[in-house]
């Protein structure tokens, strides 16, 4: 069955890919060898020459009139999807119908961006490249040749703005574009999913995979499920049509950052925990001391009971009722307490919204209403905050973003910052990086770091650095790392008569027009992670005069990959700008390492202030090796277990 074929199969087949476990001398051979010969067949060098072709065809192929050109695109689209060699005419015609219908004319990193994509690789590409373009020109191409695609992004602002501002191009190529952002009926998603291209965010996509799987019933066998798709036999509607073609973008942060715990489709339980039970686990938990009844790394999020701890609570508990008499339920609860108390702070990990507690994405500093923490600890936080208390859920279906994503026919993505996870990415979804080099040259010019001795000095010294470059008529952008650093600094600048706009996940309901203003004169505009990755801040002409948009980091974040995406935001396609870190040794990173460099750092604050810099370079790239590290230890846990499930239910018959 050709590649073109899927494109006209009934619903019902659902197409994917299996996803075999990875481990033995396979993954070591993986791991050992890594994209290297992908990158010598397919690199760079390869691209470039594709993209140049292409480029030699635009006198000819702009004679074409527009009947003539869909046409060639959709022919050449189906030979070349399968055989390269007629690539470079297909990126030729699709270039042409953006120029037509956007105005836009994709230069050559673009092309070789979107030659990537075809290809099934990731594209390396700075921030500020046109990767919203480049995705759209990969994304038509595949439809042409009969791929339903997903490009997939980072978070519901991106993905509607995305789909309407690639609208015409698809248009013109009589291509249908539909768009899934949260709070769809199941009617609109399904629409949305028929249609050839769809935009959508990774964790939107993820569940409703896995709707469709939990849809079938937990007794059912992937392989009888397949068998009943393929004959027609009556099965519950699917919301998605299989996984032909995905176009991950910001990809590191889809793939690599969110990817540390598996997604988990839950239902209502239809009852909550006893509040009573609730409240007796928080009261408890103030009679316990760290270090004596339990252990805890709040920077490793962990913690677990001592044995003086599990002997402490089994005197304390013997009055407190019967459902404290056995072990493994006074257990879980203190713990979940303990969780619920030490590692899950309001402003930072949740948010209040109408009385209810809703958990912000860490990696996108955006809310995520209707989703829910498991095994009692969200109805914890809840009595915690004196919230009502919401039900329980069940766990349905659970799957690692590692294990879905395998599952697609042809993966591609692209994002500024991979060549620092290209292993993982290789390892893990089969995805060799190619670095694009830019189109223009980054002028971006960075100041020296300060690192202040507290929070109240650093913030002091943020508002006075915002001041003196708004006095330079340059709009400012400040990036914090929660909610609640956001709202403190929004304090001091407002006490020291600074107008400026805010922007997190309790106040995101104008994100558009903050976005679209943050490039104005003397504009301030001070955000969490929700301004990090994909905002293009367009600037007024007068401010590229003077010197283009300020960006402050204001704390480091685990990853150094997340510090530069905020970077990044300034001095786009040859634009000037500026970047600056105001950090303290009090922040959450530098908190987290009690080392020797750490205590040298203090000392030297005082009278060495060059030393401490380079102290706190030294220390910023040891704590966010280790963090990264950490991480990615994290998601080779998930993946294991999760593969370990997985067999486990298909010898049951459930998988």
């Amino acid at each position: 069955m050709t590649q073109l074929a899927w494109a006209h199969l009934p619903a019902s087949l659902y197409a994917e890919r299996t996803a075999p476990a990875r481990e033995g001398v396979d993954a070591w051979l993986r791991g050992a060898v890594g994209d290297l010969p992908q990158r010598l067949a397919r690199g760079l060098r390869w691209h470039r020459t594709i993209a140049q072709a292409a480029e030699e065809l635009a006198a000819s192929v702009a004679a074409l009139d527009d009947a003539t050109l869909r046409d060639d695109l959709r022919r050449s689209a189906r030979a070349s999807w399968s055989d390269a060699t007629g690539r470079y005419r297909v990126l030729a015609l699709v270039r042409e119908a953006a120029v037509r219908s956007l105005g836009k004319r994709a230069y050559g990193a673009q092309l070789v961006g979107a030659s990537c994509l075809v290809q099934g690789q990731m594209a390396e590409m700075q921030t500020g490249e046109g990767k919203t373009l480049t995705a759209g020109l990969a994304a038509a191409a595949a439809a042409c040749a009969g791929q339903p695609v997903h490009v997939i992004t980072v978070n519901d602002y991106l993905t509607q703005r995305d789909a309407e501002e690639l609208s015409p191009l698809f248009d013109f190529l009589g291509l249908t574009c539909g768009h899934i952002v949260t709070g769809m009926s199941a009617d609109e998603r399904r629409h949305a999913y028929r249609q050839q291209v769809t935009y959508c965010t990774g964790k939107e996509l993820v569940f409703d995979y896995l709707k469709d799987r939990a849809a079938h019933g937990a007794g059912v066998s992937q392989a009888d499920l397949r068998l009943r798709r393929a004959t027609g036999e009556a099965t519950a509607p699917t919301l998605l049509r299989g996984l032909f073609f995905g176009i991950v973008d910001e990809a590191d942060s889809v793939l690599i950052d969110e990817a540390r715990t598996p997604l988990i489709l839950s239902q209502n339980a239809g009852a909550s925990p006893e509040p009573r039970l609730l409240q007796q686990a928080l009261e408890l938990i103030e009679e316990m001391a760290a270090g004596v009844h339990y252990e805890l790394h709040e920077g490793r999020r962990e913690l677990h009971l001592l044995p003086a701890g599990r002997m402490w609570l089994t005197e304390r508990c013997v009055a407190l009722g019967r459902e404290w008499s056995i072990r493994h339920v006074r257990e879980h609860w203190t713990v979940q307490a303990l969780r619920a108390r030490h590692l899950f702070h309001r402003n930072e990990h949740y948010v209040l919204k109408d009385g209810k507690v809703v958990i912000v994405d860490e990696n996108t500093g955006r809310a995520m209403p209707g989703r829910t923490w498991e095994q009692g600890l969200h109805q914890l936080i809840e009595v915690r905050e004196g919230c009502e208390l919401s039900d329980e859920a069940r766990t349905v279906a659970r799957i690692t973003y590692q294990r879905f994503f395998r599952r697609f026919l042809r993966l591609s993505g692209m994002t500024g910052t991979a060549a620092e996870v290209r292993r993982e990415l290789w390892r893990d979804y089969g995805l060799c990086t190619v670095v694009v080099p830019p189109n223009v040259p980054c002028v971006r010019r960075t100041w020296r770091a300060a690192c202040l001795p507290h929070e109240d000095a650093k913030w002091n010294a943020v508002a006075r650095s915002t001041r003196e470059v708004v006095e330079q008529g340059r709009p400012v952008l400040i990036g914090t790392r929660s909610v609640a650093a956001s709202e403190t600094l929004s304090a001091v600048l407002a006490a020291q008569g600074i107008p400026h706009e805010v922007l997190n996940a309790v106040q995101d309901a104008h994100e558009a027009r903050l976005v679209a203003a943050a490039g104005q004169p003397g504009r301030v505009t001070v955000a969490t992670n929700m301004a990090g990755r994909g905002t293009d801040i367009r600037l007024h002409d007068a401010v590229r005069e003077r010197g283009g948009l300020h960006v402050i980091l204001t704390e480091f974040h685990d990853s150094r990959r997340v510090d530069r995406q905020l970077f990044g935001r300034t001095a786009r396609q040859g634009d000037p700008g500026t970047a600056q870190a105001i950090v303290s040794v009090a922040d959450r990173l530098f908190a987290q390492q009690e080392g020797p460099v750490f205590a040298l750092m203090l000392r030297a604050l005082g009278s060495w202030p060059a030393l401490a810099l380079l102290v706190l370079e030294c220390t910023r790239r040891r704590a966010q090796s280790l963090t990264e590290r950490l991480h990615e230890r994290t998601r080779k846990g998930a993946v294991r277990h999760d593969e370990h499930l997985e067999t486990s239910l298909s010898y049951s018959g459930r998988a």
